[in-house]
Order: C-alpha cells, then structure tokens, then sequence
C-alpha cells in the first residue's frame, strides 16, 4: 500500500454524512443565517442541481455574500473579476483542476456566483500544505477527544478498513487542517445580513467533526447534508484496485 494515494482518496470516498444534519430544506423558506454548509455526495449527479439552486436563489434575494469551494484551493479567487468574465477567465482565477473535480458538475453555481458580482473563492488547503498536516500533531488537539476519535474512524471506515492502523491519525490529520482551512475563508468571505455558501464533500460540513467546529461563534451556520444517491459503485472495490502495489 501507498500511503500518498489513500490520502489522495479522501474526496472520493468520504461520501457519508452524519445522519442528524438537516436535508436539503428550499432555500427559498430556509432561515437567514451567516454561513450555509451544503455537504454534497460528490458523484451524486442531483447535488449540482442543488448547488446552483440555492446559489441562485439566494443571489437573486441578495443574501449571497460569496461562494466557497472545497473544489478549489485557499489562496485563489473570482474577486478581481467582472460579472461578465467567461468560463475560461473563472477557471484560470480558481486555478481549477479539471482532472480532479469535473468543471461541468460545479460550473452553473460557480457561475451563477460570478455573474451577481459575488466572490467565488478557494477553501481547500493546498497540496504541499496537507502533506505538512500528516506531520503535525498539534492538529489532533483541534477537537475535543470525541470528535476526534469520530474523525479517525470516519477515516478508517472512509477507507474500507484497507489502511494501516498506524495511518490513519495522519490522514484524519488532512481532514482536520482542510476542516480549518475552509473556514478560515468562510469566515472572510461573510458580510453582515448576506450568507456565505461552503459547497464541500458531506464528512466536512458535519457539525460534530467539521467546518463548523473551527468557526467564530459570533456567526450562525447551517449544515445541510444533502440526500445520497445510488451510482452502483462499489468504492471499496475501486480503492482496493487503486491501493495495490504497482508491478
């Protein structure tokens, strides 16, 4: 086994959410809150749809404040751009890696952001910076000792129970900083009376474990996980194949 690409793996397989989360609620009726965390499934082809309704919804009530992205890095921006700005001039801001997150799928929110002059912007943690997370231990002390024996056995169970026992703290020590990283620019992104939006993967919104731990407690936030679908994969199967030793 490879550690660097089970890591790698964690997007694709950390789908689960936690099952006390609200679902899905019409962000026409929802409340008004700071900070809305839409956890989503992310080969769930429905989700998309989701995602630029409430982008949509909420820009045309004018309560967006910005739009985040787990599918882009911390650091990058839509900021400096005009509302007209076309597809092309949004990816090369986002630094939008196609091979990993298919821009089709995320397009029509990221879009719908940009075009009501709203900021899009990175909230993942860069690469070279997860791979200084797995090293560091003062990141297990982010979370009280329950969270973070959830955190580690979502880790595990994310990964089939094909991983070393000895990998998993560092692994759940990516979670935890890509956790912080995606609030830290949630939090820069909120304006008072507007919410921001965080699209991420499901496991990163849940309130026991996620985002919304490292948040200021002066802003009100919403989870909302998104209903899972049915794709007929089987990914333990596809993480076995992944994680065997190269001939």
């Amino acid at each position: 086994m490879r550690f660097p690409a089970a890591a790698a793996l964690l997007p694709l397989l950390l789908l689960a959410g936690c099952s006390g989360i609200p679902r899905d609620p019409e962000p026409a009726s929802a409340p008004a809150v700071d900070v809305l965390l839409l956890g989503e499934q992310h080969d769930a082809a429905g989700h998309a749809r989701t995602h630029e309704r409430w982008v949509t919804t909420l820009a045309d009530q004018g309560r967006l404040a910005g739009l985040a992205l787990e599918m882009a890095e911390q650091g990058t921006s839509t900021a400096k751009l005009q509302p007209t700005a076309s597809e092309q001039q949004v990816q090369l801001a986002l630094r939008w890696n196609r091979a990993a997150w298919p821009w089709q799928r995320y397009a029509p929110a990221v879009m719908a952001a940009v075009r009501a002059g709203v900021p899009v912007a990175g909230a993942n943690l860069p690469k070279d910076r997860q791979r200084q997370a797995m090293r560091d231990d003062l990141l297990d002390g982010r979370l009280p000792q329950p969270a973070l024996a959830a955190q580690r056995q979502a880790v595990r169970e994310g990964h089939c129970d094909l991983v070393p026992a000895e990998q998993i703290p560092p692994m759940a020590r990516i979670q935890i900083a890509r956790d912080v990283a995606m609030a830290h620019t949630v939090a820069s992104l909120a304006r008072p009376g507007k919410t921001v939006v965080l699209l991420a993967g499901a496991g990163h919104v849940r309130p026991d474990v996620g985002v919304p731990l490292h948040l200021p407690a002066t802003l009100s936030v919403r989870p909302v996980e998104l209903p899972r679908e049915e794709t007929g994969r089987d990914y333990c199967a596809e993480l076995r194949k992944q994680m065997e030793p190269r001939k």
